[in-house]
């Protein structure tokens, strides 16, 4: 499945941006959620094995993993969200759902969806479950080794102590910046904690 520039509808796109868990209730706004299960049924129907019987029924608020950003300790182009839902057939069969989309601006980069015990792109949780990234269960043994609490490496990087336990519960993708301070803090390579991390742009500074 190829989605890489797709670009996303306007009310698609209000729709993941829909967050009202982080907004006070002065600033919440209803935006129509209704338009996501058609635009995750397309995407499921481009799947060559995919059963057109089976549709998105029900989708929540998008829970962000990723905020674009350009704070220089977060540098960060995309939003990546995941949408918990229920996916089912006319006959009342139903299952749990999780699409989790990238997206920069109004450009598609990435699409994955765990529908009941099947996996569409590579994932962890069970179906239903936001997917942690797997890099905060190697930070969570790095940590552990060195005898590190989230409080240290907190102090050690420079970062909120949300921030690290962020990272290391998975919830926090990691990125460029924090995976080098991280690397300096566990006195690790930083170019072999970014191969682990899966993020590029990671100066070595142990080489220079």
């Amino acid at each position: 499945m190829d989605v890489i520039g797709r670009t996303l509808e306007p009310a698609v796109l209000n729709a993941l941006n829909y967050w009202p868990q982080y907004l006070d209730v002065e600033r919440r706004q209803e935006v129509d959620l209704t338009v996501l299960p058609p635009f995750f049924d397309g995407l499921l129907r481009e799947l060559p094995w995919w059963n057109p019987a089976w549709r998105v029924t029900q989708v929540e608020p998008a829970v962000p993993r990723e905020f674009p950003s350009e704070h220089v300790r977060q540098r960060n182009r995309f939003t990546e969200v995941s949408v918990p839902g229920t996916v089912g057939t006319d006959d009342g069969t139903a299952t749990a759902f999780v699409g989790q989309v990238r997206f920069e601006g109004d450009r598609l980069l990435r699409f994955q969806a765990k529908v009941g015990g099947v996996v569409i792109g590579p994932a962890l949780a069970e179906a239903g479950s936001p997917e942690r990234h797997p890099f905060g269960a190697l930070l969570h043994r790095f940590m552990d080794n060195r005898g590190l609490s989230v409080k240290d490496l907190a102090h050690a990087t420079g970062r909120a102590m949300s921030t690290i336990a962020g990272l290391r519960s998975g919830w926090r993708n990691p990125h460029p910046v924090i995976v080098q301070e991280v690397a300096e803090a566990l006195d690790l390579p930083a170019a072999d904690l970014a191969a682990i991390a899966g993020v590029e742009g990671v100066e070595d500074l142990s080489a220079s």
